[in-house]
């Protein structure tokens, strides 16, 4: 157990948790540091940093490293403080439509490995989750709780869909779901939807690895995005926010499954482009196919990618010129058509972002691929389970003792 656990709620207990997860940020993100250049960042003060530190070291998250090696004329050596790798584990499953994907980080955020595998349309959740169990300990040496895991670690989960705050009728299946996981890995279980875990994880460890705050695009077989605001997930009211693919695109096109018109979903997902590269006379079955008609100059292609790349772009600036991100990250199979897509999508960022954020904003490809979901629930798991298990949630009740 990281610490003794926080009786109340309060304020003062939230503000805590604040200044321990920035520590912890701080760590993650600039390495081992003397608690002089922790404060400075942190901008807290001494006594209050100190307090902190000293919570983090007992509980084994934070540890001392080396000595400063510098020449140093009086005094003791400058202690630096980093993450403590042996401290526990954590493990990402990514249960996209077809594939299951897992990966498995220590608390120190050094990647230990990722595996996939594909299976049919349709497969139960039983058989879903026997897939993460064989994967995950093909990362462990044959166990599925790798090193420790059980102790302080935890499972971040992606699925596909809308993850809704507890108290709806369509969480009964995902509480299932935690519950058969939680039993299978002996450890605590965070559920979110796979499209805002691959927001985080781009943000952690992928491409925007640089920014707090990161808008994110996956174009795929549905269209949908995440948005992290300093460093965290936005969720938004009921955890729903994200819903990037149900923008209207165009407001005289063809009616989505979500009930709506011309969503961006029905205009710049597979489905949908393929079609529109078939209806001017292109021969593609798959993604690939389509790929190899854009390396080719297939005209055709070039300009259902121009199409789909101008509305995604449009789309993309609005939300922009609402929220002010520094990065924005496509990803997704149809990313993959790089310069093709990617050259109309800046085009229409230029067209409708205010003048003074467009030189704020970059826009890059995923980093991680595939990965990405199950990274993205191993970043949640690191960063929101170990103080999750101290204190309560601050819309709730404690913990009890035998849910950590």
């Amino acid at each position: 157990m990281l610490g003794a656990m926080h009786s109340h709620g309060g304020p003062l207990s939230r503000l805590r948790r604040g200044h321990e997860e920035r520590v912890l940020g701080l760590l993650r993100r600039h390495g081992p540091q003397s608690r002089a250049e922790l404060g400075r960042r942190a901008g807290l003060s001494r006594t209050t940093l100190y307090d902190i530190v000293g919570t983090l070291v007992a509980s084994g998250a934070v540890v001392v490293a080396a000595a400063d090696p510098g020449p140093r004329r009086r005094g003791r050596p400058v202690e630096h403080l980093t993450l403590n790798p042996a401290a526990g584990q954590a493990v990402g499953i990514d249960f996209a439509r077809r594939a299951v994907h897992v990966a498995a980080a220590n608390v120190a955020h050094e990647v230990i490995g990722s595996a996939s595998r594909p299976h049919p349309p349709g497969l139960s959740w039983e058989r879903r989750v026997e897939l993460a169990e064989q994967l995950v300990a093909s990362l462990g040496g044959g166990t599925r709780r790798l090193s420790s895991l059980g102790a302080t670690g935890a499972v971040g989960v992606g699925v596909v869909g809308p993850v809704r705050t507890a108290g709806d009728a369509h969480e009964e299946p995902l509480a299932a779901l935690a519950a058969l996981l939680s039993k299978r890995f002996g450890a605590p279980v965070l559920l979110d939807n796979n499209t805002r875990l691959a927001a985080l994880a781009e943000s952690t460890w992928g491409a925007a690895a640089a920014s707090q705050d990161v808008l994110y695009l996956r174009l795929s077989h549905g269209v949908g995005g995440g948005l992290v605001v300093n460093g965290s997930l936005h969720r938004g009211a009921g955890g729903l926010a994200g819903e990037l693919g149900h923008i209207t695109a165009d407001p005289g096109g063809g009616p989505c499954e979500c009930g709506g018109k011309g969503c961006l979903e029905t205009i710049a997902s597979i489905g949908p482009v393929l079609a529109s590269f078939r209806a001017l006379g292109g021969r593609a079955d798959d993604v690939p196919a389509l790929l190899r008609a854009v390396g080719d100059g297939d005209r055709a292609a070039l300009e259902v990618l121009r199409t789909a790349g101008i509305r995604t772009g449009t789309v993309l600036a609005g939300v922009v010129n609402a929220v002010g991100p520094g990065v924005i990250v496509v990803g997704g199979e149809l990313a993959r058509a790089g310069e093709a897509l990617f050259a109309a999508v800046h085009e229409a960022l230029d067209a409708h972002v205010m003048p003074l954020a467009r030189r704020r904003v970059t826009l890059l490809p995923a980093g991680l691929g595939e990965a990405g979901g199950a990274l993205g629930g191993v970043a949640l798991a690191l960063h929101e389970s170990p103080l999750l298990a101290r204190y309560p949630d601050p819309g709730g009740d404690d913990l009890p003792e035998d849910a950590l």
